[in-house]
């Protein structure tokens, strides 16, 4: 690829690209190709000038010598890219926008006045149409006020002011229009499938294959707690699936044999054989912008106030304007009321707000699904953390393998990676990683494998049965025994350490102790959570009394539970909310799910299940738990922002109606004002809500 370098300074560099004319695929190719290039640290690129503006740290020459090695042909990189990314909305609707202030330019510059009064006629007999509509359904709405306004200007043959009312109109209709196509779009691609790898039924094992090479027809495994991955028939097995990404339903439904499953829905319980039937294409990014489109669930109770007060307020506009006329006999006065609106304002900028906070919580690596959940955090009094993988790090590892039968440690180690990388949590994670670091390659030794959420995992090998898990689960579910003459050792096992067992024939093989250090930001994270407003920070965790007492001490909980279940949390939170709380529920594990859907705002950690991920309504990134705090003091700041907007709104406007009658502001001043100040205050409820905070796109090159 050739290029030429137009600007450069340390760690920041543009170019442009020696070709005539750059698609929005290409442009959406080299984006994705610098961005996933090392050392790049955010990357844009701009498919009308043909430029690419590059943030970066190390090398220069490394990087060079990659763009000059760039082609829009490379298949491995064009796979990369998404089916849908955003870029061509966004190109349509700035077209689209500067199409009408150039127009709006034109008629006012080289139109004569009689031309203009006709166009601006014609014009109108949309926004006439709409608020005739609005009356014969017995509906006093935002259109009536905006078609009673046009209409009094024009039969005043004040065509100027009914111009001016209609081109401000347009342009917030156009910005509504292309904020929320965005917001849609963003959220279903945050929502949308990120699965590498699915397990392929061949005719005698499951082999882990990656996902663009399974085809239609192919039979693929799906386990418990993960996602399902294409969209299929069941050809075995008996499942719970929560569909709540795609339909809402809160409960999970039973697919058996036959029955049709779709890409993104989550496997709650027991296993199916799926026959794939779509291995390509964007069906799940289409079915949940639909969902979206569809669903009232995502908005906020703030969104419905906002849309509910706007309504209420036309009734007190018209009922102005009659008593201005009323008492005042002047026509120009009472029309100043007609011109100014309440709604316009309270509909734009406020979802706007919600949308943007949104957006801003992304920058941080932050997705929210909904404005709702924002709100809930704003409101949230009660946090409850998972520890596992949440107040530890997201990537334990193991410290040891302690054998017990005369095994040696490499082979108990390999047998527990082979059943671990079925169901992958933090600590399965670890003994996989573990088996890989060490060389410890396997082929499938067992027989079916089944899950037993927040206990364990059972199968067969050899016609013995194996089973690794929690010590609830191995000592008094499975009821194994330690070998004679080794429960001195066992009890000397250091308690530094998670364990995870391993008993095979029904007798203890082995124990493996997992390394999981505490985040060395939980304390710190713990405190600022008060500092915002969290009045009570619970941790439960599956492990034993005395580890958990240690970490709850170390971070700095209120209240902590040890060996629970999936249902007490669940149990928990339900409590709590019943009691009036605001319930935030932060977790990453499969047993982590039931209560990340009672909470009121649930959170998972990307890194962690893939059901939990699914069912959560916000996900944060692994690399910190500060991600919290800034989630909360965005939603906080939204919060204070909507208010602070609903405010100025009654206020700005109230005294332009005053303004109109006592007979100081023209009508067409008021219409501008008040239109100018709808457009300010949207655009300013667009940017951050923290200023100081270094987000990407704050990071990201500007020339």
């Amino acid at each position: 690829m050739k290029f030429i370098i137009k600007h450069e300074m340390r760690g920041r560099i543009r170019i442009h690209l020696c070709q005539r004319r750059m698609t929005i695929r290409q442009a959406d190719i080299l984006q994705y190709y610098l961005a996933a290039l090392p050392g790049v640290k955010s990357a844009r690129v701009y498919e009308l000038t043909a430029d690419a503006a590059v943030a970066y740290e190390g090398d220069r020459a490394a990087l060079l010598k990659a763009v000059q090695r760039f082609s829009y042909a490379d298949e491995r990189v064009s796979g990369m890219v998404p089916a849908n990314t955003g870029r061509a909305l966004n190109a349509e609707y700035k077209s689209r926008l500067v199409g009408k202030l150039l127009l709006r330019a034109f008629t006012k510059l080289f139109l004569p006045f009689g031309v203009r009064a006709a166009v601006n006629s014609v014009q109108a007999a949309r926004y006439l149409a709409k608020g005739g509509r609005c009356l014969m359904g017995r509906r006093l709405e935002v259109e009536v006020l905006d078609a009673a306004a046009i209409g009094v200007s024009l039969l005043r043959r004040d065509f100027n002011t009914a111009g001016s009312v209609m081109f401000l109109l347009s342009i917030g209709e156009l910005l509504e229009e292309w904020t929320h196509k965005k917001s849609v779009g963003d959220l279903a691609r945050s929502m949308s499938l990120n699965i590498d790898k699915v397990w392929l039924k061949t005719e005698d094992s499951e082999i882990l294959v990656p996902l663009p090479a399974v085809r239609e027809g192919d039979l693929i495994v799906v386990h418990v707690g993960t996602v399902i991955p294409l969209d299929g028939v069941v050809e075995s097995g008996e499942a719970m699936i929560n569909q709540a990404s795609l339909t809402g339903e809160s409960l999970p439904v039973k697919k058996g044999a036959g029955a049709y499953v779709y890409a993104g829905t989550a496997l709650e319980e027991g296993e199916i054989v799926i026959r794939v039937k779509k291995a390509a294409g964007d069906t799940r990014f289409e079915r949940i912008v639909t969902m979206i489109e569809e669903s009232e669930k995502l908005k906020s109770s703030v969104e419905g106030k906002a849309a509910t007060l706007a309504d209420a307020l036309v009734p007190y506009s018209f009922g102005g304007t009659i008593l201005t006329w009323l008492f005042t006999r002047n026509i120009t006065k009472a029309i100043s009321v007609l011109m100014v609106d309440f709604s316009c304002a309270l509909k734009l900028s406020i979802p706007l707000a919600v949308l943007s906070a949104m957006r801003e919580a992304g920058s941080h690596h932050i997705t929210v699904k909904g404005g709702k959940y924002l709100e809930a955090v704003a409101e949230a009094d009660t946090i409850v953390f998972d520890k596992t993988g949440t107040l530890t790090k997201a990537k334990p590892r193991v410290a040891d393998v302690v054998s017990f039968n005369g095994m040696k440690k490499e082979e108990l180690l390999r047998i527990a990676a082979c059943l671990e990388e079925h169901f992958p949590h933090s600590m399965a994670n670890a003994v996989v990683g573990e088996a890989r670091r060490r060389g410890l390659v396997h082929e499938e030794m067992h027989s079916r494998v089944d899950y037993i959420v927040a206990h364990g995992i059972a199968t067969y090998v050899g016609g013995e049965r194996v089973i690794i898990g929690s010590h609830h689960f191995v000592f008094e579910d499975e009821k194994a025994v330690i070998p004679p003459g080794r429960q001195a050792d066992f009890e000397a096992l250091p308690t530094e350490y998670s364990h995870l067992y391993l008993a095979i024939g029904g007798e203890l093989a082995a124990v493996i102790l997992i390394e999981d250090p505490l985040r060395e930001e939980a304390a710190g994270v713990i405190k600022e959570l008060k500092e915002l407003g969290i009045r009570q920070i619970v941790m439960m965790t599956g492990d034993s009394e005395r580890t958990a007492r240690a970490i709850a001490a170390r971070v700095g909980v209120d209240k902590y539970f040890s060996e629970v279940l999936p249902e007490d949390k669940a149990n928990f939170v339900e409590q709590e909310k019943r009691a009036g709380h605001k319930v935030i529920m932060v977790g990453d594990g499969i047993n982590d799910s039931p209560a990340l859907s009672a909470a009121d705002a649930g959170i998972a950690i990307r890194e962690g299940a893939e059901i939990a991920r699914e069912i959560a309504d916000i996900t944060i990134s692994g690399d910190g738990l500060r991600q919290l705090t800034t989630l909360k003091a965005i939603s906080k700041g939204l919060m204070g922002r909507i208010h602070g907007s609903y405010r100025f709104v009654i206020g700005f406007n109230l005294g332009l109606i005053f303004l109109g009658i006592g007979g100081v502001m023209a009508p067409s001043t008021s219409a501008f004002l008040h239109n100018a100040s709808t457009v300010g205050l949207s655009l300013r409820n667009m940017t951050n809500i923290l200023p100081a905070a270094k987000t990407e796109k704050e990071n990201e090159v500007r020339y």
